[in-house]
């Protein structure tokens, strides 16, 4: 049997530190959970920029991952987040993926009282129980009661 693919949406990939020191830690966290994860920096990020339509490439491939991938989960640190983060979850959202949300900045950036950061982040989450979708730390995506392990037990039992 095939493994799910989630395409990791982050604004890591970005700085090498980032790139070096903070990307492995979700992808081992969520290859170990039985995932296949596409993180775009690996799989699109091959930029050469004297060559002409280089971004434009890489943001049609990274956008057709997002289509293909059977899931997205999005890093959405940031007051607000990364805004290429935000499009890859808006477009996931429009294809009816499932999509988890990663944030561990305390800051808040909206003007609800109950969700962190803008609320269309969160229309692609139930309304009752959206918290079960959102992650405060790489040690949390394997919680068993939350969204990520449910999707992935649905997953293995051939109900998704």
């Amino acid at each position: 049997m095939a493994k799910p693919t989630l395409y990791l949406a982050s604004p890591y990939g970005f700085s090498a530190h980032w790139r070096s020191r903070l990307l492995p830690d979700f992808v081992e966290a969520l290859e170990q959970l039985g995932i296949e994860v596409w993180e775009p920096f690996t799989r699109n990020g091959q930029v050469d920029l004297a060559q002409p339509g280089w971004a434009w490439r890489v943001a049609q491939a990274d956008l057709q991952d997002v289509r293909d991938a059977d899931a997205l989960l999005a890093i959405v640190n940031g007051t607000p987040p990364d805004e290429g983060v935000m499009l890859e979850l808006g477009a996931a959202i429009a294809l009816g993926k499932p999509v988890f949300l990663y944030r561990d900045d305390f800051r808040r950036c909206s003007d609800s009282e109950d969700y962190p950061l803008n609320l269309m982040a969160f229309s692609g989450l139930p309304q009752e129980g959206w918290q079960d979708w959102l992650y405060g730390s790489i040690e949390e995506l394997k919680a068993p009661s939350k969204a990520l392990m449910q999707w992935l037990r649905g997953w293995a039992s051939g109900e998704i």
